[in-house]
C-alpha cells in the first residue's frame, strides 16, 4: 500500500518503491471525461458545425484528436445539473423538428440540435464509451426505460424501432447509466430527500436491470462522507431474492458516485485540497462495506466500486456556472490536479471510474477558439497520467516534511496528512515502472533519496513554471512538459512547485 511518514523540516526525504509488490489493478476508466450541455462544452466545444476545423458531422477535429491523445476511455453525458429537466426524446429525429426548450440548470435555451445519436456517433469517432445520466428531476421511469430501449434493445419494439427509423440499425449497447445527478443539492430541479431518493433509485434499478441485465448502474452519492451517502448505500446496496431471481452473483447497484471540487486563492491550501478527495474515497469504501455487513449481502455478490464522476479545481465565484464556468487555470491548479490523480492511483482497489469535469471549455483542460485549442496548465499532468499511469498500483512509502498551515476544506487537517511530496507508483503492462511525484512547496526544491530504482537510465517528464500563478494562453504557453533523463544514481531533486514523472525499466 501507499504510506506516508511525516519527518521534520531539514531531514532528507525518502521515497521507497517496491515494483514487484502490486496492490491493485488500475481501472482505466479513472481517466474518463464529462460533457454537459453547459456553456460552450457541447456547442462550440465538441460540436461546432460551420467551423473549418470541424468534420462533416460538425465535430471539432482538434478536440477529437485531443481526446484520442488522452486515450479517454469513457465520457459522461448529458449532465450534470442539465439532466434534471432533459427529455432525451427532444434530441432525436430530424433536427428541424426538434423542439427548443427552456434550460433551467444554467438559465438558457436548449436547441436539442445535438442529442443522443450525435453523442453516440461522436463517441464512436473518438473511440470512447458513452456513460449516460438519467433524469431524476422531471423525468419518469417510463422515459428512462424508453432511453435504455432506444440505446440497447435489438427487439421489435417501439423505441428500438424508432432508433432504426432514425438511421441506426444496431443497438449502441451503452454500458454505464447513472441514477440521477446530485439529487441531494438545493440547486437541483426536484431536489430529493435521501429517503425519497433511495426508494426511487432502488425501484428504477430493478426495472432497468429487468430490461437489460448487462448494464452497470451508478448510484447518486454526495461527497462520500455525508449522511446521504450512508443512507442511500444502506438502502440500495443490498441483495433481493425477488429482484435478482435468487442470483447471488449479481447486484442492482454497481457503483456509487461522489463529487468533489476544490479551490483556494492561496497556493498551498489549493494544492493540498484534493487530499479531501482521497479521504472521501476511503470513507465511501467503508460505508460500502458497512452497508454490505448490515444488509448481509452474500460475499459472492460483487462489491460496488466508486465512481468519482465529477472532480476538478473549480471556484464558482471566480467562474460562475451560469456564465459558462470558463476557468483560467494556473500552475497551482495543475499541481492540485496531479494530487487528485495521485489519490485515484493510490486508491485503485476502490476506483471504478473518475470523470474530470468537464472535458471542453467548461472548467476544462481544453479551451477552443475559432482557430484552435488552448491546452491549459491542468492538461499536462492529466496527459502524463493518462499516457503512463496504467497497469497496477504498487507499494511505496514517502517520508517527507508536511505542510501544516490552513487547509481547504478545513477538516483535512484533522483527518489526513498533507505532505510536501505527494507520490504514487505504477507497474505498467509495458514493463516500465512509473513514479509520479508532486512537490507542492512554493519555494523549496527537495533532494530525495529514492530506494527501489534499479536502472541506468530514467526518463524524466517535468511540469512546472516560473511561479505558481502562471497560466497558458493562445499566445503564450507558460506550462508544458520538459523531457530529460537521469542516470538513476544518488538522490533526485524534485523542483519547487512541480509535477515530475520518472519512468524506467528494472
Amino acid at each position: 500500500m501507499a504510506t506516508f511518514t511525516s519527518i521534520p523540516e531539514g531531514e532528507k526525504p525518502l521515497i521507497s518503491i517496491h515494483p514487484t509488490n502490486k496492490i491493485a489493478k488500475i481501472n482505466e476508466n479513472i481517466y474518463g471525461g464529462f460533457t454537459e450541455h453547459m456553456g460552450r462544452c457541447i456547442y462550440g466545444g465538441i460540436y461546432d458545425p460551420g467551423n473549418p476545423l470541424s468534420d462533416e458531422n460538425g465535430f471539432r477535429k482538434d478536440v477529437i484528436e485531443a481526446f484520442q491523445e488522452l486515450k479517454v476511455p469513457v465520457v459522461r453525458y448529458p449532465g450534470g445539473n442539465f439532466v434534471a429537466t432533459y427529455d432525451w426524446r427532444d434530441g432525436i429525429g430530424p433536427r428541424d423538428q426538434r423542439p427548443a426548450r427552456p434550460e433551467l440548470a444554467w438559465i438558457g435555451t436548449e436547441t436539442n440540435e445535438f442529442g443522443t445519436d450525435e453523442f453516440m456517433k461522436w463517441c464512436e469517432v473518438v473511440g470512447t464509451e458513452p456513460y449516460l445520466c438519467l433524469n431524476f428531476g422531471t423525468g419518469t421511469l417510463a422515459e428512462a426505460l424508453g432511453w435504455l430501449e432506444y440505446c440497447n434493445s435489438d427487439r421489435n419494439s417501439y423505441y428500438a424501432n424508432l432508433r432504426r427509423k432514425n438511421g441506426r440499425e444496431k443497438p449502441y449497447n451503452v454500458k454505464y447509466w447513472a441514477l440521477g445527478n446530485e439529487c441531494w443539492g438545493p440547486w437541483q430541479v426536484e431536489q430529493m430527500t435521501k429517503e425519497d431518493y433511495a426508494k426511487k433509485a432502488w425501484q428504477w434499478a430493478k426495472a432497468l436491470k429487468l430490461l437489460d441485465p448487462s448494464i452497470t448502474l451508478i448510484l447518486c452519492g454526495e461527497t462520500g462522507y455525508s449522511s446521504w451517502d450512508y443512507y442511500v448505500l444502506n438502502q440500495c446496496v443490498k441483495w433481493s431474492v425477488h429482484g435478482l431471481s435468487g442470483d447471488t452473483t449479481k447486484s442492482f447497484i454497481d457503483m456509487h458516485s461522489i463529487h468533489i471540487y476544490t479551490a483556494d486563492n492561496e497556493h498551498l491550501p489549493n494544492a493540498t485540497a484534493p487530499r479531501a478527495a482521497e479521504r472521501a474515497i476511503q470513507m465511501t469504501s467503508a460505508l460500502i462495506d458497512l452497508a454490505r455487513i448490515e444488509n448481509k449481502v452474500p460475499e459472492t455478490v460483487p462489491r460496488p466500486t466508486i465512481c468519482f464522476d465529477e472532480w476538478n479545481v473549480w471556484d464558482p465565484v471566480r467562474a460562475p456556472g451560469e456564465e459558462g464556468a470558463e476557468e483560467k487555470y494556473t500552475l497551482s491548479d495543475a499541481l492540485a490536479v496531479a494530487v487528485f490523480l495521485n489519490a485515484f492511483i493510490r486508491q485503485a482497489k476502490d476506483m471504478g471510474m473518475a470523470n474530470i469535469a468537464q472535458s471542453v471549455n467548461v472548467i476544462s483542460p481544453l479551451m477552443t477558439t475559432k482557430d484552435g485549442l488552448i491546452k491549459q496548465t491542468i492538461w499536462w499532468p492529466l496527459l502524463l497520467f493518462s499516457k503512463y499511469m496504467r497497469g497496477h498500483t504498487i507499494a511505496l512509502n514517502v517520508r517527507s516534511p508536511e505542510y501544516t498551515g490552513r487547509t481547504n476544506p478545513y477538516w483535512i487537517r484533522g483527518t489526513i496528512e498533507t505532505p510536501y511530496i505527494d507520490a504514487c507508483a505504477v507497474a505498467g503492462e509495458d514493463g516500465y515502472v512509473n513514479l509520479a511525484v508532486t512537490n507542492v512547496s512554493e519555494d523549496k526544491d527537495f533532494e530525495v533519496d529514492l530506494s527501489g530504482i534499479k536502472a541506468d537510465k530514467v526518463e524524466v517528464h517535468t511540469v512546472t513554471g516560473e511561479h505558481v500563478q502562471v497560466t497558458n494562453t493562445a499566445e503564450d504557453q507558460q506550462v508544458g512538459i520538459k523531457e530529460s533523463s537521469w542516470d538513476g544514481k544518488g538522490a533526485f531533486t524534485f523542483p519547487k512547485h512541480s509535477f515530475t514523472l520518472l519512468r524506467w525499466k528494472p
